[in-house]
């Protein structure tokens, strides 16, 4: 009976140490594991802090020009900063007034003159006055004033062309002279910041007694900034201007043009209808 207990007792005890020698080493194992991991997150944490900087930088090259522009602004003076912003707003008002109203002077003059010459054919007088007053843009009238005289003889209607069409051109290059105002205040504001920026920056070395680039950083920047921002103003305002300039050479030639069409036409008139 004893035996059996003292094997009983041995198995037991054998079943407990395989036991214990089995948590011990699923123990072992856990640890292992989790020291793995703890090795993959620090990896992963340093991977995520050497990759910082380019996300930094990625996340700031997708802040937008516009960001950037605020920020340099705001770095800028604000004050010069500010006199190129009003030179630039109020450049591109008086620029986008002018492309808007040259737009709307812009008509097909072939097809009026064809209409003024067919309505004249027909012995139509006040129907070819109301087509060139139904029809906007300086060319009609300039028909206008033409076929109002038409009745005083050849002479008179090409010196009131000419006379209206001296106008009409004037008309057509208004607030061109503040628009060349602007372009050259704008780099002029930029340089008088630079030289700001300049004695400030001199200020800063006298105060300090060093010359040291942290001292004169900042006013080499003030300067640096304004001047960018008003050479760019001015080469923006630059580009509207000569784009107008074009759109009243064009509108003067066709000026030319049709007023030289219309003197034939009513020539032409007097040809047959005044024998």
């Amino acid at each position: 009976m004893k035996k059996v207990f003292a094997f009983v007792a041995m198995m037991g005890l054998l079943t407990f140490g395989v036991n214990q020698t089995i948590n011990a080493q699923e123990t072992e194992a856990a640890a292992v594991e989790e020291v793995a991991q703890d090795s993959a997150s620090v990896s992963e944490a340093d991977e995520t802090v050497q990759a910082a900087p380019a996300q930094v930088e990625e996340a700031e090259a997708k802040q937008g020009l516009h960001k950037t522009i605020k920020i340099k602004f705001i770095e800028g003076s604000a004050g010069f900063m500010a006199l190129v912003a009003i030179a630039m707003i109020f450049g591109l008002a008086l620029c986008i007034e002018r492309i808007i109203f040259l737009s709307l002077s812009e008509i097909n003059s072939k097809k009026l003159l064809e209409d003024i010459q067919t309505a004249l054919e027909n012995g139509d007088v006040e129907g070819a006055k109301t087509i060139c007053r139904n029809t906007r843009g300086p060319v009609a009238s300039i028909c206008y004033q033409g076929m109002m005289r038409i009745d005083e003889g050849l002479d008179v209607v090409e010196r009131s062309v000419v006379s209206y069409g001296s106008v009409q051109a004037s008309n057509l290059e208004k607030n061109l002279s503040w628009i060349t105002l602007f372009i050259a205040m704008s780099p002029s504001l930029g340089f008088l910041g630079t030289v700001i920026g300049m004695v400030q920056a001199f200020d800063d070395i006298q105060k300090a007694g060093d010359i040291s680039p942290n001292v004169v950083a900042g006013g080499m920047k003030v300067a640096l900034i304004t001047t960018i921002f008003g050479i760019i103003v001015a080469l923006i305002l630059q580009v509207f201007y000569n784009y107008i300039l074009s759109k009243v050479e064009a509108l003067n030639t066709d000026m030319e043009d049709s007023s030289v069409s219309l003197l034939d036409i009513i020539m032409k008139y007097n040809l047959k209808f005044k024998k």
